[in-house]
């Protein structure tokens, strides 16, 4: 017995709120997010942003733990760790979360065919990439200004922070720039590899190398060629840690030679160098 039935509903006008090229930004930012940690995905999509997550945090986690145990012997001595050591000890999670994570951010898209379906609404290619951009830049942060933000919190509650809510505002404030300005070098390098190939593990293994292959090419020409300090600006890995001592008013010992100018223009550099390859890579790309 055939039970199909045939509904003639016609076309109807769109009643709803219309939030334009900000609302299609948000959404696209939104989900992008939620697709990086793996939100509304299967487990297995949720298992290495956490893990990614959890190493990041748990350097504060465990200074923070031991002081409450041990309240009044922690805070108050050299023991503590500065803020922006948290960004350096969370290293190796950031430079996973990146090389793991980040490219499905663009990669899924292309290779999908959704990049043709996005850019078919009010989207262009400049918002499209400033929703990706932005998506990713708010996924880093978790673990480039949580930690340092959790220490700050307890250090607070502890009577051990920052003298006056002057000071406070302050800390903050470099805690988030200091963030900002390690995920910027970071998700433009991610970000110009995976835009070079549709193959997730590509961009993968490219983001990998640019990030370990960097240090280890500059140090070799200064260690073992003699050649200039100032080659360090090309170390991506080390200019982008960096960039948060500076901040702070404080600098690394093994990077004393380098001046504050010479390590914010290095950054700048970096990150104006990754966004020009997607930009112009993404030029060329048609709609469909």
């Amino acid at each position: 017995m055939n039970t199909a039935e045939i509904f003639d509903r016609g076309y109807r006008k769109f009643e709803g709120e219309r939030s334009g090229v900000f609302g299609a930004v948000r959404s696209l930012a939104w989900h992008t997010m939620r697709s990086i940690l793996g939100l509304g995905r299967k487990a297995r999509h949720k298992i290495f942003p956490v893990i990614v997550i959890l190493i990041a945090f748990l350097p504060a986690v465990i200074f923070i733990g031991i002081a409450a145990l041990f309240p009044g012997n922690i805070f108050g001595d050299e023991a503590r760790p500065e803020y922006w050591e948290l960004a350096q000890s969370s290293g190796f999670a950031i430079l996973l979360f990146c090389a793991m994570v980040v490219p499905e951010a663009l990669v899924r898209d292309r290779r999908d065919g959704m990049l043709g379906l996005y850019l078919s609404t009010p989207l262009t290619k400049a918002t499209y990439l400033g929703g990706k951009v932005l998506a990713v830049m708010a996924t880093l942060v978790i673990v480039t200004v949580g930690p340092a933000l959790l220490l700050l919190t307890a250090t607070t509650l502890e009577s051990q922070g920052p003298n006056g809510i002057f000071d406070w505002v302050k800390t903050a404030g470099q805690i988030f720039l200091a963030g900002a300005g390690i995920s910027a070098v970071f998700a433009a390098v991610a970000f110009a590899a995976s835009s070079l190939t549709d193959r997730r593990a590509f961009a993968s293994v490219a983001t990998a190398l640019i990030f370990i292959g960097s240090p280890l090419i500059v140090g070799a020409l200064i260690d073992g060629a003699d050649m200039s300090q100032n080659l360090r600006v090309f170390d991506v890995i080390s200019m982008a840690f960096e960039f948060s001592p500076r901040v702070f008013g404080d600098m690394s010992v093994d990077l004393q030679d380098i001046s504050d100018t010479q390590v914010f223009v290095a950054d700048g550099a970096w990150t104006a160098l990754g966004a020009a390859v997607v930009w112009l890579r993404y030029r060329r790309l048609g709609a469909a």
